[in-house]
């Protein structure tokens, strides 16, 4: 097991980041223009972020980027 201290503005800006990431693979997933294997290695990706996102964030907050909400499977 592997772990790190941050201070809390440090956690503000990691989850910040985590939170504008997945929002603009969001944004992406929603393109037509993309291809359907393109589009798996990203909603991979909002998976993987979204774990991470949930380390950082609230509860309440966690809620609102639910993959399942927006991803195929």
């Amino acid at each position: 097991m592997l772990g790190f201290m941050v201070n809390d503005i440090e956690r503000k800006e990691i989850e910040y980041l985590l939170r504008r990431e997945m929002e603009e693979l969001l944004h992406d997933l929603g393109d037509q223009r993309i291809e359907h294997i393109v589009k798996r290695a990203m909603e991979e990706r909002y998976r993987i972020l979204f774990k991470l996102f949930k380390r950082f964030a609230p509860e309440k907050e966690c809620l609102k980027y639910l993959p399942n909400k927006y991803m195929q499977r």
